[in-house]
């Protein structure tokens, strides 16, 4: 005789996975973000998602990136579903010392990849001293 435990959470569980992620599966989309040198570089893991579908917004020094995985339509049953489709959205807050104006974009193997340059405001830079003239040299103004 075989007994079976029945959980009647276990379908509610699994969804909350599907839609929030797990610490092993998030459902957001992956990113790494990293400096080299005068830009930062940041690459977003998109397997699966077309390029027609990726949409990259910047308003003020908020990045939006937003990328759909389309459902497979047609006559087939799923036998196993663990991928996440749908749209995925993700927005960064960007700092000020960065050229917000011109962002490089490419996307290739899955991986969105953006280049943002750093500000030439932000840039470390140097500051000629000037030889200043001595007190002897300096006019009076009279009143």
């Amino acid at each position: 005789m075989l007994l079976r435990t029945t959980d009647p959470f276990r379908d509610f569980d699994r969804l909350t996975q599907q839609i929030f992620g797990t610490t092993n599966r998030p459902a957001v989309m992956p990113m790494d973000a990293w400096r080299e040198g005068d830009r930062f570089v940041i690459e977003f893991d998109l397997p699966g998602v077309s390029k027609e579908s990726i949409d990259l917004d910047v308003e003020r020094n908020v990045l939006t990136v937003r990328a759909e995985r389309v459902a497979r339509n047609g006559d087939w049953e799923a036998l196993a579903s663990e991928r996440p489709r749908g749209m995925f959205s993700r927005q960064l807050v960007l700092g000020d010392n960065l050229d917000l104006e011109h962002i490089e974009a490419a996307y290739a193997d899955g991986v969105l990849r953006l280049v943002v340059p750093v500000a030439e405001k932000a840039k470390p830079r140097k500051i000629q001293v000037q030889v200043g003239s001595s007190d002897s040299e300096r006019t009076a103004i009279e009143a």
